[in-house]
């Protein structure tokens, strides 16, 4: 199979997943909510953001192949979309799947979507229809640090100290502890006629109270904005609640800065062609490199020295960024051959440097990951690497300029951490279909699992059991699982899967977001 070949066979097949999931509860539930005059969370979203402009979806894989492929998309649609030209994070939750209920991958969505919007300062739309916990997966929802109260608490940070924009727009159900989401948001908007909120529903206040009422009295639009006053605003239906966000966005102040870019040097369409479907086979990425930023501009830093970690000066739809890739192959360097996507002692303290400079410069960062760990040996260790990769982890970890990770090929060992692995907090993380994240690969688990007992065999010129040839062939197959990209997805390890092709629209998007707020003078100078 050619480069090609396997990149669209990979990218068919995720295409395929994705418009599955997009589809939520299926058809028939879609028209149930349109029966019940509200619009899916889908058409929410596409009311909502500028017509024709990008919508950065977050997480759509997550839970995809669990509870039996009953909670896709975990109920819950995320990400980044543009609103009156100013970027801004939404939730919209979907009631086409179990009525907008909360699986335990539901909290870890609506977190990571806060995340973002507090990383980025970015306000945060939430189009809130939900039926509230569901009861069987309790567990792994209420209790907990990282449960449902987790939301809350995000909530209070953003409207008291952080004071980032939150305006919730009740849609439909909103029940239980799940109504302090709307409570704690600057704006909450209701919709007549379809919409309630109340920490308890009619059959619930009957049961702990004894009291009878139906729910539009209890906690519909006209009760929360005329006798209550919880709510602020309500409107006539989904579409009218739309426009009014829209309108409560447009009174934000500030204005989106403009970046004007020139084309790469070299068409996208050639992305599809330069990974080997063999993953352990070199390629150029300063070819990847070239289909993605501007022509032009382009400043390699020490490209002599530590040639296997590429770091250079580039800009990205006019936005000067600082750009870390790993070279892959075997290099020539003046201090000897070199395995590229191998981080040695002297390209991790070169990464350092540059990471340090670009934080003097406020400029933000883009890693390019294909790495498979830090090298090993007496000869490295006796430079000092670990000292060296300390150096390079806390030069990216306390920079406070935006990150984003774009995982190629491999991120693998204690060189994924280094290259801004998710648990550094970076401002967003994505991957293409090629990617393959974990500890190390199958055969490298192979040889550290059961290595040990394979040498003490062939020591005693014995032959290896069936037992082993078993356990080491379960090991490889674990791995090949845990490595696919849609199992990385699936859990949250990244926030979405990208077609190759679309790789610099949806960076530079997801920059102009990290950069809307907190790095916009740097960019005003430039400009």
């Amino acid at each position: 199979m050619t480069s090609t070949d396997h990149m669209r066979q990979l990218v068919q097949k995720l295409d395929e997943l994705e418009d599955q999931l997009r589809l939520g509860g299926g058809v028939k539930k879609i028209e149930k909510q349109h029966r019940d005059g509200k619009l899916t969370a889908r058409e929410r979203v596409a009311g909502l953001i500028d017509h024709g402009s990008l919508f950065l979806e977050i997480g759509l894989l997550i839970a995809h192949d669990k509870y039996e492929g009953q909670a896709p998309g975990a109920g819950v649609v995320t990400g980044v979309g543009l609103i009156e030209g100013r970027h801004a994070v939404i939730v919209a939750n979907d009631a086409t799947v179990k009525a907008g209920a909360w699986w335990p991958e539901t909290i870890h969505k609506i977190l990571r979507a806060q995340e973002i919007a507090m990383r980025n300062r970015l306000p945060i739309v939430y189009l809130v229809d939900s039926a509230g916990v569901n009861l069987p997966y309790q567990d792994g929802i209420f209790p907990g640090q990282y449960g449902a109260a987790r939301i809350f608490y995000y909530n209070s940070l953003m409207r008291r100290k952080l004071r980032i924009p939150q305006i919730a727009a009740v849609m439909g159900m909103c029940i239980a502890g799940g109504a302090y989401l709307p409570a704690l948001s600057d704006v909450i908007i209701m919709v007549e006629g379809t919409s309630f909120m109340g920490l308890g529903g009619p059959n619930l206040v009957k049961g702990a109270v004894g009291q009878k009422i139906d729910a539009e009295s209890l906690g519909g639009a006209a009760m929360h904005t005329r006798t209550s006053g919880v709510a602020h605003y309500m409107a006539k239906n989904d579409a009218a609640c739309l426009q009014l966000i829209r309108q409560k966005i447009r009174e934000l102040p500030g204005s989106p800065v403009l970046v004007k870019g020139v084309p790469p040097s070299k068409p996208a369409e050639g992305l599809y062609d330069l990974l080997p479907a063999d993953h352990r086979l070199p390629y150029n990425v300063e070819e990847v490199i070239a289909r993605i930023v501007d022509a032009g501009d382009y400043l390699e830093f020490q490209p002599e020295h530590a040639p296997e970690m590429l770091c250079a000066e580039v800009r990205l739809h006019g936005r000067a960024i600082g750009l870390i890739a790993n070279r892959r192959g075997f290099l020539k360097t003046s201090g000897g051959p070199r395995i590229g996507g191998i981080v040695y002692t002297e390209s991790a303290r070169k990464v350092a440097y540059f990471v340090e400079n670009a934080e003097r410069l406020g400029m933000p960062l883009l890693y390019l990951q294909d790495v498979s760990g830090f090298m090993v040996g007496t000869e490295v260790e006796s430079e000092g690497i670990i000292r060296a990769g300390a150096e390079m982890v806390e030069s990216m970890a306390c920079a406070t300029v935006p990150k984003i990770i774009l995982t190629l090929n491999h991120a693998s060992g204690a060189g994924y951490y280094a290259m801004a692995g998710q648990g550094f907090d970076p401002h967003f993380s994505f991957a293409w279909p090629t990617a393959r994240i974990a500890v190390m690969e199958g055969d490298a688990a192979v040889q550290a699992v059961h290595g040990p007992e394979i040498e003490k065999l062939k020591a005693a010129g014995t032959p290896v059991p069936q037992e082993l040839q078993d356990k080491m062939a379960q090991t490889r197959a674990d791995y090949e699982r845990w490595l696919n990209s849609h199992y990385a997805a699936a859990r949250g390890h990244v926030d979405a899967l990208i077609d190759p092709l679309a790789t610099r629209r949806i960076l530079a998007f997801a920059f102009d977001a990290a950069c809307a707020s907190g790095h916009r003078q740097h960019l005003a100078l430039e400009t």
